[in-house]
C-alpha cells in the first residue's frame, strides 16, 4: 500500500507523441497528478479526462504537472487522446499490471464489449489519482474499485491553493509498529 509522505514507486512510459513520461525526472515546482484511468472502453474515462484536459492549464500555472495513463496500448492510448483532445495533458499508455499493482489499483477482468461496443483488455487497473510531491512523497491518492463517483479535478485545484500553499502536511500515514 502507497503511504503518505513516503516516496511512491517510479513510473516510466510511454506518451503518445512519441516522448516517454517518467516520474522521478518530473520538475514540477509542486508536483504531478497522475490519473490512472480503465481504458478506452470506459465512456466514464474519456468524460473524467475531457475534465483533467480542460484544468491542465491551472494545473500548470500552480506548478503541478499532469499525466493520464492507462494499461492500454499504444493504439487504444492513442485513440483515447484523440477522443478527448488531448493537448495539454499527456497521455501515456502501457503500464504493466504489475506496475498498476505497486500503486495500489485493482484490477479487473473483461466482461466483453463495453456500453461503448469496445472490447474490454483482459486485464485493466481500475481508477486512480494520485499528487505526487516533486521527492515522489505522496500527497494524496484515490484508488477506486469502480469507475464511478471519482474525486473531482477542481476539488484538487483546491486543495493546491489551500493545502498545499499553507504547507498542510499529507495525512493517513500513521502505521501500527
Amino acid at each position: 500500500m502507497l503511504m503518505p509522505r513516503k516516496k511512491t514507486p517510479d513510473l516510466s512510459i510511454p506518451l503518445v507523441t512519441g516522448e516517454r513520461f517518467q516520474l522521478s525526472t518530473e520538475n514540477n515546482a509542486r508536483g504531478t497528478v497522475i490519473c490512472f484511468y480503465r481504458g478506452l472502453h470506459c465512456p466514464l474515462c474519456a468524460n473524467y479526462l475531457k475534465e483533467l484536459e480542460r484544468l491542465t492549464p491551472e494545473f500548470n500555472e500552480r506548478g503541478v504537472g499532469t499525466v493520464a495513463v492507462s494499461t492500454d496500448v499504444e493504439e487504444r492510448g492513442k485513440a483515447m487522446a484523440d477522443k478527448i483532445g488531448a493537448n495539454a495533458l499527456r497521455v501515456g499508455y502501457g503500464v504493466t499490471i504489475e506496475e498498476a499493482q505497486q500503486w495500489g489499483l485493482y484490477i479487473s477482468t473483461s466482461r466483453g464489449k463495453s456500453s461503448l461496443d469496445i472490447m474490454e483488455p483482459d486485464l485493466f487497473s481500475e481508477p486512480g489519482v494520485f499528487l505526487v510531491q516533486p521527492d515522489r512523497a505522496l500527497y494524496y491518492g484515490a484508488v477506486q474499485t469502480m469507475p464511478f463517483v471519482r474525486p473531482h479535478f477542481k476539488e484538487l485545484l483546491a486543495a493546491v491553493d489551500g493545502a498545499m500553499a499553507a504547507n498542510y502536511p499529507a495525512r493517513g500515514e500513521y502505521t501500527p509498529e
